[in-house]
């Protein structure tokens, strides 16, 4: 009987082993159908992933490209305004020189009229004229005509535009030399 008991103790525990590893081979079993499963979901949220990252980077190209285009036609009217700006720059810089070419020219005329105006009459519309304008007039005229316009003059009022007339004599005397 010991022999019997022998040999069936390591055919029992073989069989205990057996059913062990059995069981042991189901769970692994179902252990790898579950790692499977949750591998192939990975693996699709992989690939869904990687397909929302496709799509926004395409929608980012375009927006970009887009972009680009908004940016070349903002630089054009940016490059358009500053040649229209350059153009109006010299318009506005020839008007005035005609302007100034006018009110030369204006002034000159006025200043022939004062030359053939008696002396008391254009000192009467000089003195009631602003005093800018009349100095103005006065610089244009020949010193004779000045003398005779001042003789005519009310003293006070000739003595303050010849002071004046003075000043801006020198002063465009000092203007005129380096």
């Amino acid at each position: 009987m010991k022999i019997k008991l022998a040999f069936l103790i390591p055919v029992f525990l073989f069989a205990v082993d057996n059913q062990k590893l059995l069981d042991c081979y189901e769970i692994f079993q179902q252990k790898k159908a579950e790692l499977e499963a949750e591998a192939e979901k990975i693996l699709e949220q992989k690939e869904a992933l990687e397909a929302l990252k496709n799509t926004y980077m395409a929608l980012i190209k375009k927006k970009e490209e887009k972009l680009k285009i908004k940016e070349k036609e903002i630089n054009a009217t940016l490059q358009k305004i500053e040649n229209e700006k350059k153009e109006i720059q010299k318009l506005v810089e020839e008007y005035q020189k005609l302007l100034e070419e006018i009110k030369k020219a204006k002034l000159d005329k006025v200043t022939q009229s004062f030359a053939k105006m008696r002396p008391k009459n254009a000192a009467e519309i000089l003195s009631n004229m602003p005093e800018e304008d009349a100095l103005k007039i006065l610089q244009k005229l020949q010193p004779k005509i000045i003398a005779k316009i001042f003789s005519k003059m009310d003293p006070t009022i000739a003595a303050k535009l010849s002071e004046k007339l003075i000043k801006l004599k020198a002063k465009n005397v000092s203007t005129s030399n380096p």
